[in-house]
């Protein structure tokens, strides 16, 4: 009866993970159209919501300790708690990028409009599809597919560093201090995407620490 608990136990862990990830996913979405269509109330809305996206990492973490703590589990039991701990920590750090690029919205809101570089559109459609691939890595336990969703961040970096490059010769090429302030939040806007590839392929590194009990960098 123990051994049918904890995995019981651990199923409903994995689960509550997915939801928290499926649940970043929408935020990611949500935050990327606020900022296409600069729109201040839906922004706001990607800000609020975070707080369930909190409580439900908080509900993960305290179920893992509860586990640990009742069923004493050791070998690949207690890695795979560890693993679903690590990965909820990282999803949760993935929502709070979303946040930031919402509170960078409101303040393109209040700056004059103008056409967003092309990479936005890229690193924000990329972004989405890395949390979503790698969700189904983890809701497959497949580890291949984890490498092979990190070993892809290249492209992230790439249109990063191009957007980068632009805005600071914008920055530094104009008197307008409007203009100077649109740059620098859009630089803060693209850095955030690219954290959230960062942080897709530690989940990945932890996929393959859950299914190995490897400790690997990727990427």
């Amino acid at each position: 009866m123990p051994r049918l608990t904890l995995e019981k136990e651990l199923a409903a862990l994995r689960e509550s993970v997915v939801r928290m990830g499926t649940l970043v996913e929408s935020q990611i979405e949500a935050a990327l159209d606020a900022l296409r269509r600069r729109d201040p109330e839906a922004a706001e809305k990607v800000r609020r919501d975070d707080q369930h996206l909190n409580e439900l990492f908080r509900e993960v973490r305290e179920q893992v300790f509860m586990v640990i703590s009742t069923q004493q589990p050791v070998a690949r039991d207690l890695r795979d708690l560890m693993g679903v701990q690590y990965i909820a920590s990282e999803l949760e750090r993935i929502g709070d990028y979303a946040v930031r690029i919402a509170r960078m919205t409101g303040t393109l809101c209040g700056l004059p409009e103008r056409p967003l570089r092309a990479e936005f559109g890229l690193m924000g459609e990329l972004a989405i599809k890395q949390v979503h691939d790698i969700l189904e890595a983890l809701i497959h336990r497949s580890e291949h597919h984890a490498r092979d969703i990190a070993a892809h961040d290249n492209e992230m970096d790439r249109l990063y560093h191009r957007a980068f490059e632009d805005l600071v010769a914008e920055i530094g090429n104009g008197t307008d201090t409007e203009g100077a302030l649109r740059a620098i939040t859009l630089l803060l806007v693209a850095h955030n995407l690219e954290r959230i590839a960062d942080r897709v392929t530690n989940v990945a590194e932890d996929i393959v620490f859950l299914e190995t009990g490897q400790v690997v960098e990727l990427g």
